[in-house]
């Protein structure tokens, strides 16, 4: 298919709170591109709150990523959008997390990366912008937990630090620090143990503190790299409904090889294959009712 040009039109709803959207589950494989069972593998139901509006935070436009000779993304034009959960889902060595990883120049780290094309972010390219700066508006959680080897509190007061000129106190940092740890669901859990070792938090815990300290930088774009593939179905169900309720204060972008991960919390979902953008649309209308055979095949399990 012809890559996007530009964004489609911004879809902006209603600041009233809606009704919950609730629609069936489409027979998607699962994450290990199994085909699928009668009554899903974890809910046979998606819902969730339609997102309140939504504003275009980064454009995508005809990129490409070679690493030396090799084409590892190849003219792909996508939007992203705050207010939205972008999924981008394909089978390995696809190029899906190389194309996130460009989105705050890491891919640039690799010697032998070259990107072409333009990644805009608030209409600014991000070729223009300092590194560092970018990484604090486009932040990055990875796919094992990552926790620095300090006290839950520190590891947000560490990024609040970075940010001013003075070491602050810790009681001016307070405020910012539970509010980061309340964003990501955390603070209620963990706010008579602020001062332990985060590393003796479990794995879903120590995720969403990744997450909390992501989101300490007030970021605009929130990028996730398979951010619960080593976690357990009750740690994944907290994360996914976290992701949902953060897309309204900032875009997030999410690498999955979660089929129904990418359904039950994706508003458009990208299907990339060597390299390619094969189809965007509503998860909806991609899981559902796919225009391009290799997305039925890839959906329906044939292959992944």
């Amino acid at each position: 298919m012809e890559p996007l040009t530009s964004p489609p039109p911004i879809r902006r709803l209603s600041t009233d709170d809606p009704e919950p959207v609730t629609e069936a589950l489409p027979p998607v494989a699962d994450g290990n591109g199994n085909a699928p069972r009668a009554n899903g593998f974890t809910a046979a139901k998606r819902s969730i709150k339609a997102p309140q509006f939504s504003i275009r935070r980064m454009e995508i436009d005809r990129v490409s990523v070679h690493y030396a000779d090799r084409a590892a993304v190849k003219e792909v034009s996508l939007p992203v959008r705050q207010g939205e959960v972008l999924s981008l889902i394909g089978p390995s060595g696809c190029g899906k997390t190389t194309l996130l990883r460009s989105l705050n120049r890491l891919t640039e780290l690799t010697t032998s990366a070259r990107l072409t094309g333009r990644i805009l972010l608030d209409d600014i390219d991000i070729a223009a912008i300092e590194p560092t700066l970018l990484r604090r508006r486009v932040t990055m959680v990875f796919q094992q937990p990552n926790p620095f080897p300090m006290s839950v509190f520190d590891n947000i007061a560490y990024v609040l630090r970075e940010q001013g000129s003075r070491r602050a106190r810790k009681k001016t940092l307070e405020p910012a620090v539970h509010s980061a740890l309340d964003r990501a669901g955390l603070f209620e859990e963990v706010k008579d143990n602020l001062d332990h070792p985060a590393l003796k938090l479990s794995g879903g815990q120590q995720q969403r503190l990744c997450i909390a300290r992501a989101l300490a930088a007030e970021p605009e774009v929130l990028l996730l790299d398979e951010p619960c593939s080593a976690l357990d179905p009750k740690s994944t169900q907290v994360i996914e409904d976290l992701i949902v309720r953060l897309r309204d204060d900032v875009a997030v972008v999410i690498v999955t090889h979660n089929l129904q991960q990418a359904y039950r919390i994706a508003d458009h979902v990208a299907f990339m294959y060597l390299g390619d953008l094969v189809e965007y649309n509503s998860a909806t209308a991609l899981f559902g009712n796919p225009r391009e055979q290799r997305t039925k095949e890839y959906v329906s399990g044939a292959f992944g």
